[in-house]
């Protein structure tokens, strides 16, 4: 079963190679669209405890949170760029209308919620677009969520004031 092996060149021959897979062109290309019967993709997005489902359908880039437009739903501007990372990574912004309903968080983990569902959608949509989504690591989900309290501490690492007395 052991093979003696003198030089380096016969340590080569000697591996098992493994079956390398093949990369196609178009990585996602092979995927098909899931679209229901009104012209629109679903996903869910998740980040800390926000949970966001996601719609989108060609239009002419109407985004709708919970009902109300994204302006009002997130009135700061930086919570609105992260909405928009994905279209902008996939060159797609402007050209899908998005409607979500988002429960649970604060705002910044809802922001990061519906971002992870656009992307996630999108791809439902366009499985090409999975390349430029990965790369951005726009579909990767955010695992760090809050630790949660110890007992015999007041939070869960913070310590009561130590008295030698």
């Amino acid at each position: 079963m052991a093979e003696q092996v003198r030089d380096f060149s016969e340590l080569k021959s000697t591996l098992i190679k493994a079956p390398v897979k093949e990369a196609s062109a178009a990585d996602g290309a092979d995927k098909q669209k899931k679209i229901d019967k009104q012209g629109r993709a679903y996903a869910t997005g998740k980040r800390k405890n926000a949970i966001a489902r996601v719609w989108i359908k060609p239009g002419a880039g109407r985004i709708t949170i919970n009902g109300k437009d994204e302006k009002t739903y997130f009135a700061r501007p930086v919570l609105r760029m992260i909405l928009r990372q994905p279209l902008v990574a996939a060159a797609r912004d402007g050209q899908f209308d998005v409607i979500c309903t988002v429960v649970g968080g604060g705002l910044s983990g809802q922001a990061g919620a519906v971002r992870h569902g656009i992307s996630k959608a999108l791809i439902a949509y366009e499985p090409t677009l999975r390349p430029s989504l990965k790369q951005g690591g726009f579909l990767t989900r955010d695992p760090r969520v809050v630790e949660r309290k110890k007992y015999g501490r007041p939070k869960a690492r913070r310590s009561f004031q130590f008295s030698k007395r």
